[in-house]
């Protein structure tokens, strides 16, 4: 089945798959990770392969404001 909110359909191959931010490796599949933000006018994705990519990743985000 395809996920109807993901621009990652089924028949993406690996040259056209974003890459993952921690290994480069592309993120397909049930283990793709994406973690998505808002910077001002724009969304921020940061795809990963995994999710020991995910938890290895240097989290960039802004801290929200409290």
């Amino acid at each position: 089945m395809v996920d109807p909110t993901s621009d990652l359909e089924e028949d993406v191959d690996e040259e056209s798959a974003p890459r993952c931010v921690t290994c480069g490796e592309p993120a397909l599949g049930s283990g793709r990770r994406t973690v998505t933000w808002v910077e001002g006018d724009d969304a921020v994705h940061r795809h990963f392969c995994s999710q020991a990519c995910r938890s290895d990743w240097a989290d960039e985000r802004p801290s929200a404001e409290r």
